[in-house]
């Protein structure tokens, strides 16, 4: 979800502006993926090297994300939309780890939508991370190395129980998938677009899923 600072630059409006206009965008692309049928939307809220940002921004997005959690569930839970998050909770602050953990169980039996927000997340440390994890099960004599294969490391993921992406939609003229889920998007297309995420809306996910339907997915096999 990227353009926030671009379109608050381009508008003489603080970067802050920005971030409270993408979150409304995501309002809109929930709904709008409802409204198209979608059954899975992962949304990158906070990439692992969004802490290098200046701390008066990050304050700011957690605080977006805190008015998030708490105004927002109510809403998404009534519209049967399940609330996952996965990335590094113990770099959040306990209290929004709090409101992370009370939405999921409060939405966990929904299925219209299951909503995926990566928060504080890297597409290289999750790969570490469940490396290190069938490292620990090999070393314990829980797993022999010769039973690691693609179904045991997928089991480690933070998404495990989610199927891989189908459509990655990159927004804001970047052309590069920026650590985001890179053993699940192996076989995803890439669509990308120019629209700055706050002007992000359901016409533009519409415009997206129609290029997808336009491809041919071969999955590494002979093609035309």
């Amino acid at each position: 979800m990227d353009g926030n600072g671009r379109w608050a630059r381009a508008r003489a409006l603080p970067r802050t502006a920005g971030h409270r206009r993408g979150a409304e965008a995501v309002r809109r692309t929930v709904r709008g993926a409802v409204e198209l049928g979608v059954r899975y939307l992962t949304l990158y809220g906070f990439s692992s090297e969004n802490w290098k940002r200046p701390p008066a921004e990050v304050d700011d997005l957690m605080a977006l994300l805190r008015f998030y959690l708490r105004s927002e569930i109510a809403d998404l839970h009534e519209h049967g939309i399940r609330v996952k998050v996965i990335g590094e909770r113990e770099r959040l602050a306990t209290d929004i780890v709090a409101l992370i953990e009370q939405a999921e169980r409060q939405t966990e039996g929904n299925e219209r939508l299951m909503l995926t927000v990566a928060l504080s997340y890297g597409g290289r440390g999750e790969i570490v991370r469940a490396a290190r994890e069938l490292a620990q099960e090999v070393a314990a004599g829980r797993l022999a190395p010769g039973d690691i294969d693609e179904p045991a490391f997928q089991s480690h993921l933070a998404t495990q129980g989610i199927p891989d992406p189908d459509l990655v939609i990159r927004t804001s003229g970047e052309q590069r998938l920026s650590n985001f889920l890179l053993w699940q998007s192996a076989y995803a297309e890439l669509v990308f677009v120019e629209t700055l995420w706050p002007d992000f809306d359901k016409e533009d996910m519409e415009r997206a899923i129609r290029e997808f339907h336009r491809r041919e997915r071969r999955y590494g096999a002979a093609g035309g």
